[in-house]
């Protein structure tokens, strides 16, 4: 595992492969899709700080539905038919 990964690379699992499927490491679109919904998902982190307040909350939701959509969107380009 890669020690600099920034919070939201961590988040969408930018490295994770657990049946070490080639075709999830190696598809181009699957690894810009995890770099577009990490940075947002940094994003939101930078907004929130440290802080502990409904602006917060809603970030950490956000992060969260963003982490959903990062595997569902991964889970779409995979498909078998």
């Amino acid at each position: 595992m890669n020690p600099t990964q920034t919070f939201g690379e961590k988040a969408v699992g930018c490295e994770f492969n657990p049946s070490a499927n080639d075709k999830v490491a190696d598809v181009k679109r699957v690894a810009d899709v995890k770099r577009l919904f990490a940075a947002a998902i940094d994003l939101c982190n930078e907004l929130r700080g440290g802080e502990r307040n409904e602006k917060a909350r809603l970030l950490s939701l956000a992060i969260t539905e963003v982490q959903m959509a990062s595997m569902w969107a991964v889970k779409g380009i995979t498909w078998k038919e």
